[in-house]
């Protein structure tokens, strides 16, 4: 086992890829000599870049996302980096009505091995923080994943890399240069399409991705104290969902909470919601909850930016209403 950040996990996945497969490369905005925006790409340009492998583009995130399907569609297994997920709106049309439908079009003759790399959320930068992954939600044939730990991000990046068809992988900024994880030295994937119970309980089932999986625990653990034990349910991926997982803690807990961060109004939350309102209604002890970021642009205050997104403090009182019903 050695220890890495996310960033240093994920950026370890990829050169493990293009070791292995001399198909794969990557491309995007300063990710050679400079690195990456947070260095999400040091030391690809010094081990892979002579070969060509390491393409430093132009600012135009739709013509780099779009030479990605291209280059897919002819064999190879593309990664490209957008710097942030806020620039999805230029892309979507390249990713989402291209890239994941081409499966379709072409009666499944077609694949898009393609990862389109994006960073968000709010944390210690103070940047480009909009996490606007429902918008691909709506577009059948793209996966998305989103790693809450370092060493499962290493897995689902080669997982991604590996698959036929394209991934939006995307990198939470509060937890790229964090914590520490015991990650494998030994070749391993995480499978997309997989959650995974961070947390048992028997109280309430809390669902939730990225940094809200880690404030979930944090409450959970504050909520042991009292007695109220609650299971930590860790999407991994939003597509594929992993309903089976989410049902099964619902129907062992009888209660649930959805805690991501973005809006609730039409995201992901409410698909969970969703799920478990017409799979498991007669198992419930109390309403289904969701719990997200006000419905207002992300506030660059920090004061009002605390006000704005769930924190620990938000998930213990929505768990303590929601046990008590």
């Amino acid at each position: 086992m050695i220890r890495q950040t996310m960033q240093e996990a994920i950026v370890a996945g990829i050169a493990e890829e293009m070791r292995r497969d001399a198909d794969v490369f990557i491309m995007g905005l300063d990710i050679g000599r400079f690195g990456g925006p947070l260095n999400s790409c040091k030391g690809l340009w010094e081990e892979f870049g002579a070969t060509g492998r390491v393409i430093d583009t132009p600012i135009s995130e739709g013509a780099i996302v779009g030479a990605g399907v291209g280059a897919a569609l002819a064999g190879k297994r593309p990664i490209v980096d957008i710097m942030f997920l806020e620039y999805l709106p230029l892309v979507i049309q390249q990713l989402g009505c291209d890239g994941g439908a081409m499966h379709y079009y072409s009666a499944g003759k077609a694949r898009v091995p393609l990862v389109v790399r994006a960073k968000y959320g709010v944390g210690p930068y103070h940047g480009h923080p909009y996490d606007f992954h429902a918008w691909l939600m709506q577009t059948p044939g793209v996966k998305i994943a989103v790693p809450a730990t370092a060493r499962d991000a290493k897995g689902l990046m080669k997982a991604a890399i590996r698959d036929d068809s394209p991934v939006l992988f995307m990198e939470h900024m509060a937890l790229y240069h964090g914590l520490r994880d015991a990650i494998p030295e030994e070749d391993y994937v995480v499978p997309l399409g997989v959650a995974e119970v961070k947390r048992a309980g028997r109280d309430l089932t809390v669902i939730a991705s990225a940094a809200m999986v880690r404030r979930a625990l944090a409450a959970a653990q504050a909520l042991a104290k009292e007695g109220i034990e609650i299971e930590v349910v860790d999407l991994r991926s939003i597509v594929p969902l992993d309903e089976a997982t989410i049902l099964d803690s619902v129907r062992k807990t009888g209660r649930a909470l959805v805690v991501q961060e973005t809006v609730c109004f039409g995201g992901s939350t409410a698909e969970v919601a969703a799920l478990i309102a017409e799979r498991s209604f007669r198992d419930l002890k109390a309403p289904v909850r969701r719990l997200g970021t006000a419905y207002v642009p992300v506030p660059f205050a920090r004061s009002l930016e605390k006000a704005a997104v769930p924190d620990d403090a938000a998930i213990v009182a929505a768990a303590r209403d929601l046990v008590s019903q």
